[in-house]
């Protein structure tokens, strides 16, 4: 494969591509402390500097490790400390203590990612086919953690009484959508990557799906919206709520949105700009699966499935890109999926259960990280994430 390599649908080659999302990840800590950048705020969060060095472990162990004779660790340790799932490659520091890791600091991490840039540029020109198809796939997995990694900023400012604000600006309002229904196309339809460009493995392979008839929303949800089904008892009514849902609400008690508050009878939420007025016409987000199916039933309405959306897409379905949005689909294997050989095929296919998928891309997804048939998924009660819904309607 040459150095010049279309990948993510541009014709930068190789190395300035690597740069640009190698440069990417540093531009989002800029402005953090140590501390900042240390601290783990939930089990489902990150430390800001466990993604910067995990993201380098993965072009260390799988690109430079064992194939470049002239490579040498920054620090033999880190394959423990920063490995995140990956069975093959050994044991690893347990993820809900990724907080206590005071050590490396953050000057630390950026210098071992500055070893692994060099080496990789240093070693580019000499990969093999198989070698640039693997960092292709290590790009597109960076730009997944540059999303968790701001999400997980988020929810850990959120986490603060003083609600810092990681980007001091006030947002500008967001302009009035009429909510219209559009009809989707019915029949038998294919779904799944279609090999024009780079996907993940759970994309494919393609295949076709029989769609009944049905309409989908020309917008999401918006917050205003939300506070109609707030105001009309949502959160407290069981008619609602799938079972496991209900569940959660009470045990949980949740009685709106993640990051939601009433301040003086002015409901506010937090953001990078820390607390601000919510945007009435913006899409709700940080909702729940639980919560976007209750919200579906309360509007006589029901979630898409992933089909019914990613053929709406292929079609012009208008997505905002501000939220990711629930589909009620099953994060499940495709027919005549398989998992790819080595560690490298416990990426997507070992997560294929309890959790559902979620179409489109949010407006921390990174540049060009996103394609509809892009398979996003959580498990149901989580929210820190930026998601959100469209709703659907039989026909």
């Amino acid at each position: 494969m040459s150095a010049e390599a279309q990948i993510s649908g541009t014709s930068l080659s190789l190395a300035d591509r690597f740069k640009a999302v190698r440069d990417h990840s540093i531009v989002l800590v800029a402005g953090l402390s140590d501390a900042d950048a240390t601290v783990q705020s939930m089990d489902d969060a990150s430390p800001a500097k466990w993604h910067l060095a995990h993201t380098s472990w993965f072009f260390e162990t799988f690109l430079l490790r064992g194939h470049d004779e002239s490579y040498r660790a920054f620090n033999p340790e880190y394959g423990y400390l920063f490995n995140s799932y990956y069975e093959a490659e050994g044991a690893r520091h347990a993820r809900p203590q990724r907080g206590l890791l005071t050590r490396p600091n953050l000057a630390e991490i950026l210098d071992y990612r500055g070893h692994v840039d060099a080496a990789m540029l240093a070693a580019m020109d000499r990969f093999s086919a198989e070698q640039c198809d693997l960092l292709e796939l290590g790009l597109h997995h960076e730009q997944q953690h540059q999303e968790l990694l701001q999400a997980d900023i988020l929810h850990l400012f959120s986490c603060n009484p003083l609600g810092p604000a990681l980007r001091p600006t006030k947002a500008e309002q967001t302009a009035e959508m009429p909510l219209e229904w559009v009809k989707g196309k019915s029949g038998i339809q294919e779904i799944g990557c279609d090999g024009s460009g780079f996907s993940f493995d759970c994309e494919g392979p393609r295949h076709p799906q029989m769609l009944h008839p049905h309409a989908l929303a020309s917008r999401p949800v918006n917050n205003f919206e939300w506070q109609q089904f707030i105001a009309d008892g949502g959160y407290s009514d069981p008619q609602y709520w799938l079972s496991d849902g209900w569940t959660w609400v009470q045990n949980e008690r949740i009685v709106g949105p993640l990051y939601w508050r009433d301040r003086d009878g002015q409901m506010e939420q937090f953001g990078f700009a820390g607390w601000q007025e919510i945007d009435p016409h913006a899409p709700v987000r940080n909702i729940s699966l639980y919560e976007a199916d209750a919200y579906a039933s309360w509007a006589d309405a029901k979630l898409p499935t992933e089909a019914e959306w990613e053929v709406a897409a292929q079609n012009g379905l208008p997505n905002a890109g501000d939220v990711w949005e629930w589909t009620g689909s099953a994060y499940r294997p495709y027919p005549g999926f398989k998992t790819a050989e080595g560690a490298v095929g416990e990426y997507n296919g070992k997560f294929m259960s309890g959790q559902f998928v979620l179409k489109g891309n949010s407006s921390i997804t990174s540049p060009g990280h996103s394609r509809p048939s892009y398979r996003n998924f959580f498990y149901p009660h989580q929210r820190w994430q930026f998601t959100g819904l469209r709703l659907a309607k039989d026909i």
